[in-house]
């Protein structure tokens, strides 16, 4: 007899984000589970993430034009959540789905196309269907309550492109890094010498009709010491679950990450030292989280985005009968992702760090760890 199967459409425990929707469907829906009584919230507050992550923003992503206005249907009452299920909904308004009937029955190189048919023998071929990055609306749109509730504890996410291709960004501490910076050019750089050339390297793919990936850096600033777990549910653990669960995202890493392969320990350990507020390293090595818990440092995250997969170059595939032939993805895509993810990586964060507040609050109440 089988068991009733988990179709994995919901994460956290206490912070809890459902979502519904498929690329070309009508609408996109996200269920928001445990957030307080009382929080002041309006459809206003969403609208600057989502406007981050929108499509047809700037000459670098994607042309499809959808406002992304949301809705909020329940969970709020003359201004302020009541405690319950918030449910929000945000139209498809702007779907070509004449634009994929060519391929329909060709496998996208890089896409999910034959893993769905491999996992349920039918799908949904109209952009991608539920595989589609268009399921992120309703993530960033639930991260912007989650950031809501970390703000009114001093806690900020930001997140921005670090690298495009082999243009590197020149950080000297991530932490430092503001909101106005990261929105001060489309392709979403603070350091205006790598911007320009990125954004070059950007316009060249597109003429090319090809695509590039890179790297995106998320730093939270004002976590408290003391968030997270120590084995299965480390806060690592969760936020690397919560950023591999983004389209395009083939790597994370945080703190020193792959460098520690050849480093020694003598020279990766951050040393402790007594500082103003209590007790802190010399440096952060560790990217905020020791033993799978919150140091009290910056928690300083790095995703690797592959290029997009949707090109108009012609590519070798196969049918969904084995048969060889050649696809060309028409249509409207990003040439690269990261302007876009920006706003993912950053919901997502936020939303794994709600989720552990009110874990450890349920677990250890309000008072300070010692």
């Amino acid at each position: 007899m089988r068991g009733f199967p988990l179709a994995g459409n919901t994460f956290g425990q206490l912070f809890r984000v459902t979502t519904a929707g498929e690329s070309h469907g009508p609408a996109n829906l996200v269920i928001v589970d445990g957030v307080p009584p009382g929080v002041a919230l309006s459809a206003d507050d969403l609208l600057p993430d989502l406007r981050r992550r929108r499509p047809g923003q700037s000459a670098l992503v994607t042309q499809r034009r959808e406002e992304d206005v949301p809705e909020i249907l329940s969970g709020v009452f003359e201004g302020r959540t009541t405690g319950t299920s918030i449910a929000i909904l945000i139209a498809n308004k702007d779907v070509r789905s004449k634009d994929y009937e060519d391929f329909k029955d060709k496998y996208r190189p890089g896409h999910a196309d034959f893993t769905f048919d491999a996992k349920y023998g039918f799908r949904d071929w109209r952009g991608g269907g539920r595989s589609s990055a268009r399921e992120t609306v309703a993530r960033v749109a639930a991260g912007a309550i989650a950031k809501k509730l970390l703000a009114a504890q001093g806690i900020e996410v930001v997140a921005y492109v670090k690298q495009v291709g082999t243009i590197v960004a020149d950080v000297k501490d991530p932490a430092a890094i503001r909101l106005e910076q990261v929105e001060a050019t489309p392709v979403r750089c603070p350091d205006p010498l790598a911007a320009p050339r990125m954004i070059d390297l950007i316009e060249r793919m597109r003429k090319e009709r090809d695509s590039i990936g890179g790297v995106a850096e998320i730093v939270a600033k004002g976590v408290p010491a003391g968030w997270g777990e120590p084995v299965f549910d480390k806060l690592k653990a969760d936020l690397g679950k919560a950023l591999f669960s983004l389209p395009a995202v083939l790597g994370v890493e945080y703190g020193a990450g792959f460098a520690v392969a050849t480093a020694r320990g003598s020279t990766n350990n951050d040393p402790f030292v007594r500082a103003e507020a209590g007790i802190t390293t010399e440096s952060n090595r560790h990217g905020g989280m020791l033993g799978g818990i919150s140091s009290g440092l910056p928690i300083v995250l790095r995703c690797a985005i592959k290029p997009t997969s949707s090109i108009p170059l012609e590519q070798k595939t196969v049918t969904r009968e084995g048969q060889p032939t050649t696809i060309s993805v028409k249509g409207r895509h990003d040439p690269c992702l990261l302007p876009r993810f920006i706003p993912m990586g950053e919901a997502m964060v936020a939303i794994v760090l709600a989720d552990h507040m009110l874990r450890h609050r349920a677990q250890c109440g309000d008072a300070a760890p010692q």
